[in-house]
């Protein structure tokens, strides 16, 4: 029983961070729930909690699914422990069918890393993201963002947006016929 509590606490611990990324509503406990099995190993330093098959973590304002999820955060107590005291979220790895849904947008792809200490989430593997809030859609072969400095990076852009406004000739005013040009006049002949 004291395993479990241990493994749950963690679990929210490392993935408070992720979920933060999201916008400001009332925080939510993190579940993780997959039809395989999971399984931690720890070092002096690290705990590593793998999970595989049909992997479904959801939390504030959240919803993770993918094929195999691996969490890492870094260790800190008694360095002898089974289960040792979870202290800071490194990383976390998602890779599989991978579909995160935070409010209006989602995003796809192969392969999601999460590194929040540097404030960054990198989406590989034919990544998509989509904002139904402003209709816009982008992918490439690698997308970046990077959340404290509000930056997305893309790798071979395609950003669908919608339609913008026709900027050519109004279609209701007729173009003028251009001036016709007369033709200069004769020089007086000498006798």
């Amino acid at each position: 029983m004291n395993f479990l509590r241990h493994f749950s606490a963690g679990i929210a611990l490392v993935l408070a961070p992720v979920l933060s990324w999201a916008q400001s509503v009332e925080p939510k406990n993190t579940v993780i729930t997959s039809d395989g099995p999971a399984e931690m190993i720890s070092t002096d330093k690290e705990t590593t909690i793998t999970f595989r098959d049909h992997v479904v973590a959801t939390g504030t304002n959240m919803r993770l699914s993918c094929d195999f999820l691996e969490v890492v955060v870094v260790r800190g107590g008694d360095p002898g422990a089974t289960v040792g005291k979870m202290e800071k979220f490194k990383s976390m790895v998602a890779t599989g069918n991978v579909l995160i849904m935070q409010g209006d947008r989602e995003a796809a792809c192969g392969r999601a890393e999460v590194l929040p200490g540097e404030e960054k989430v990198v989406l590989s593997e034919n990544p998509v993201v989509v904002d139904h809030d402003q209709n816009t859609r982008a992918a490439g072969e690698l997308i970046t963002m990077l959340r404290g400095q509000h930056k997305l990076t893309i790798v071979k852009p395609k950003l669908t947006a919608p339609p913008v406004k026709d900027l050519g000739v109004d279609k209701e005013t007729k173009p003028t016929a251009p001036p016709t040009a007369t033709p200069p006049a004769e020089a007086p002949k000498q006798p």
